[in-house]
């Protein structure tokens, strides 16, 4: 291993590999700040080129918010940290990095990042191609860069613990080669290649009382919330985990699921003790790489405090890349209220459902929810996709003043101002924005939304599904499938959305694989979609049975056929190959004449 010092105070490099030269860091600088996906207003550009001068010219100690202020952002000399300019500003500047990297800077050779915690950038090459063109320093242990603006951070002893975890889980990593993925993978390559892939077990309930269970399941879920945002490591989705049985093996998951990993634990609760012991298993030979407990007492701390703390340790402890430590925010835990944390509960098991019936009663929770406790951004969140459903499903719609797409804007706008970054706060705005006919700010947001939290398989499906009707069938396919194969326990949505994109893209035998396995007989449009795949198929007794089920559920659909599909963004040219497949499943749909004269209509 070679390490580097550039100059005091600023970054310590460690690598096989030669890092950036500053000439590289300054061409990859202007590339950034001269692309179209790089804001071209503002203050990003010149925070940007400041702490990169700053720190490619030594002086990387001088970065404080203080200095930011004064000499970036022009204030005054008495500026304190009581003026928040500097964060805010900084947040954006880091998600306009992500964004511009998960859209124009794929293929740059240097990557910079400003890890969250101070403004001193780290500077890493971006691909493996230019690395292979490097030089190799001798006896290269690491393929990996590290940046680390402390020199002296292996000084404390818990530090070296949680470091030489994750070193343990690094190496196997590595060693063990490559998993046995999941049947649902596509051809043609790994959809995570080089990142570790982790399935959580539910955690088993080991204690007394009625409330223990549900300690146990939240603990579960705050960890489902919290790991998805190391994007060092791919995470199987919730829907996945709450179908193993929480002593599931090692093997049961290599085998299953093609995961490396197994993170499992229990929940024990005595009186006002409650002990949460997690442990970390390599599923090639079931060794348990790390294991902990943590102690808390319910007296003197609320329960949603608790499951965050151990939750973000755990993660931090299990997650970082590579020795160092990842920053991540901890989850937003709900309020100290029982009732509220279930309705978390039951909108993820209605989102598998997709029926009237779970539709109503999630949507009364739900509303009590947020007039409890008016600041829970999450809350919000669901609510707004809830209030959606009422008009794109037409599941209980409610007379009103506002429209359902109104309401569901206005909840989605509620949760993003609460928590700019709550990746459910997020995906409500695209899609109500999506259905606003807002079709270009809601897959901006969309691209907001993945650069936080790649790894979210709920957002990853949602925004698979609005690129594709938007269009971007071919890109719309690939989300859906990363989000199939990381969460192959997860509802029908995500299969039945990938039906149809393989219907548009002519893949008949993937559309009628993925409908059958969607299986969403509540769903009025899923009985839409399977009529027209069943027929492009030749499975006209199938297509007839699926069509009749449709027009039942859903009457007013195919005289306002156009105003339907419009609604949903849907280009004129992919409109009439879904009409056309309507026809051709035996459904009786308008003649041109009268498709025009209703997409003059107000989408409901």
């Amino acid at each position: 291993m070679r390490m580097t010092m550039l100059a005091e105070g600023s970054v310590v490099c460690i690598s096989a590999r030669h890092p950036p030269e500053p000439e590289d860091v300054c061409a990859q600088l202007e590339r950034i700040i001269s692309s179209s996906e790089f804001p071209g207003v503002g203050r990003a550009a010149a925070f940007l080129r400041y702490v990169v001068k700053e720190t490619v010219e030594g002086r990387g100690k001088r970065i404080k918010g203080y200095s930011i202020a004064i000499e970036v952002f022009g204030r005054d000399t008495d500026f304190t940290q009581d003026d928040p300019v500097v964060r805010i500003e900084a947040g954006r500047l880091r998600r306009s990095l992500e964004r511009y990297y998960l859209v124009a800077g794929q293929s740059d050779p240097v990557r910079i990042d400003i890890p969250k915690g101070g403004y001193v950038p780290t500077f890493t090459w971006n691909n493996l191609a230019h690395l292979e063109t490097t030089e190799t320093a001798p006896n290269a242990f690491s393929p990996s860069l590290l940046v680390l603006s402390k020199p002296l951070w292996w000084a404390k002893p818990a530090m070296l613990a949680i470091i030489i975890a994750s070193a343990i889980v690094i190496s196997a990593f590595w060693i063990t080669g490559p998993p046995l993925w999941p049947t649902s993978q596509r051809a043609g390559g790994s959809l995570f290649p080089d990142r570790p892939t982790l399935v959580v077990a539910p955690f088993a309930n080991l204690g007394e009382g009625p409330e223990a269970q549900l300690y146990t399941v939240g603990l579960t879920e705050e960890l489902l919330t919290v790991l998805p945002r190391f994007k060092e490591i791919r995470v199987f989705g919730r829907e996945t985990s709450k179908s193993l049985a929480t002593d599931v093996g090692a093997t049961e998951i290599r085998n299953g699921l093609g995961a490396r990993y197994l993170l499992a634990g229990g929940v024990r609760t005595s009186g006002k003790q409650l002990r949460v012991t997690a442990r970390l298993l390599d599923t090639s030979d079931g060794e348990i790489l790390w294991s902990e407990n943590y102690d808390n007492d319910l007296g003197s701390s609320d329960l949603f405090a608790i499951q965050s703390d151990v939750a973000k340790k755990v993660a931090t402890a299990i997650a970082q890349p590579y020795g160092i430590m990842a920053q991540t925010d901890a989850a937003s835990p709900p309020p100290n209220d029982m009732g509220a944390y279930k309705c978390n509960l039951r909108f993820y098991a209605y989102r598998s459902e997709l029926s009237p019936e779970a539709h109503a009663g999630v949507r009364d929770c739900l509303e009590s929810a947020v007039a409890r406790y008016p600041t829970y951004a999450t809350a919000w969140a669901m609510l707004s996709i809830v209030y959606l459903d009422e008009s794109r499903y037409n599941f209980n719609l409610r007379q009103s003043p506002a429209t359902p797409i109104q309401r569901s804007l206005q909840a989605a706008r509620r949760a993003v101002q609460i928590d700019p970054s709550n990746t459910r706060g997020l995906q409500a705005l695209m899609t109500a924005l999506f259905f606003n006919r807002e079709l270009a700010e809601s897959l901006r947001v969309g691209e907001q939304a993945l650069a936080t939290n790649p790894n979210d398989t709920e957002l990853m499906g949602e925004f698979g599904m609005r690129l594709a009707l938007g269009g971007q069938w071919q890109r719309g396919a690939a989300l859906l499938d990363q989000a199939i194969a990381l969460n192959p326990g997860g509802g029908g949505f995500y299969h039945g959305s990938r039906a149809l994109a393989a219907f548009m893209l002519r893949d008949n035998a993937t559309a009628v694989l993925e409908i059958r396995r969607a299986d969403l007989q509540k769903f009025p449009l899923f009985h839409a979609v399977a009529a027209i795949i069943y027929a492009e198929s030749g499975m006209m007794d199938d297509a007839h049975r699926e069509g009749q089920a449709f027009i039942k559920m859903h009457r007013e659909f195919l005289p306002n056929v156009v105003t339907e599909l419009e609604m949903r963004n849907v280009q004129p040219a992919d409109r009439n190959r879904i009409i056309e497949g309507l026809r051709k499943a035996g459904m009786t749909v308008p003649d041109e004449l009268a498709l025009t004269a209703n997409s003059e209509r107000q989408p409901r």
